[in-house]
């Protein structure tokens, strides 16, 4: 089926919107860098930090939104910033702790499966309060199944990986202990491989997750995931696309900076 023209065109709409409000608003740091400046210039610089600033709109919020489109084009529900409510109670806790503590060890092989049915036999009714690790990056609710992701960056380190594990069983087990019949299942996303056409490489902690469940979904696993359907190379063009047609307004605000650089 692919991507429909309603879900391109409001993906479109969204990066349109996005970078020209960004290209409005942003104005290069004033911050004195001497080393910085001397040695590449103060407009390759301020240049560097238009695009820094647009990496980390990226992260924040236009992977979530672009997402939630794409789930919702599929005709699933999809939610960014979700709150996900629940109580764990310690015996549960201490369970999440051991298997934690047993993949970081290497005493366990990751079973994604096996780990949410321990949480799901241990875990206690809970009130649904807010927890610290509340805030779901993205929900997906496809079929009978709820997904909960949290969208990392391309090239997380090993502290973080670690602590994401932790997070995710975490997840499970609060939604758990407001259902214990629900069908759940917590992975990390990361939007695209920088390592691309090879595979990816940061499986450093590969017993840590269950890779061949999916619980980490990279690139375009995880678009055509929420999609569910093979719409990834249509969604790169669709950012090409949106790309060509504001390729005159960047250019204009990058030769802001060439003026203003000059020393």
């Amino acid at each position: 089926m692919g991507l429909s023209s309603k879900t391109a065109s409001e993906i479109a709409e969204l990066l349109t919107t996005t970078v020209r409000e960004k290209l409005r608003r942003y104005k290069p740091e004033t911050v004195n860098m001497p080393f910085h400046h001397r040695l590449l210039g103060k407009d390759r610089y301020a240049m560097f930090s238009f695009i820094q600033s647009m990496n980390t709109t990226f992260g924040i919020s236009i992977w979530e939104q672009v997402a939630v489109i794409l789930a919702e084009g599929a005709g699933n529900y999809a939610e960014r910033q979700y709150k996900l409510l629940g109580e764990i109670d310690g015996e549960t806790e201490e369970l999440i702790r051991e298997i934690h503590y047993k993949l970081r060890k290497g005493e366990a092989t990751a079973d994604k499966i096996y780990e949410t049915e321990q949480i799901r036999k241990k875990i206690k009714r809970g009130e649904a309060k807010t927890d610290p690790d509340s805030v779901v990056d993205l929900f997906v609710r496809i079929k009978d199944e709820e997904n909960y992701f949290d969208i990392t960056s391309a090239k997380p380190n090993m502290k973080e990986f670690v602590a994401l594990k932790l997070k995710l069983l975490r997840w499970t087990a609060l939604r758990l202990s407001q259902d214990k019949n629900i069908k759940v299942f917590t992975r990390l996303a990361i939007p695209y491989n920088p390592y691309h056409p090879e595979p990816y490489e940061r499986w450093t902690l590969k017993g840590l997750y269950d890779l061949e469940k999916g619980e980490i979904l990279v690139g375009e696993e995880f678009w055509n995931f929420v999609a569910c359907d093979n719409i990834y190379d249509e969604l790169l063009d669709v950012f090409q696309e949106v790309g060509e047609e504001l390729r005159d307004e960047i250019d204009e605000k990058f030769a802001e900076f060439r003026i203003g650089g000059k020393d």
